[in-house]
């Protein structure tokens, strides 16, 4: 069976917010973050 996976667009405060809170609900799952800049955002 294949992973499930979350892909989040964007390194931003909402984006690795939403990463999180993937990461609380669904441990398991699979997240992929791209980011165009140099540096992503920690205050989630």
């Amino acid at each position: 069976m294949a992973k499930e996976r979350l892909v989040v667009i964007g390194g931003d405060a909402a984006g690795m917010s939403a990463a999180s809170q993937a990461r609380r609900q669904r441990p398991d799952l699979e997240i992929i973050v791209f980011e165009r800049g140099p540096h992503t955002s920690y205050a989630a």
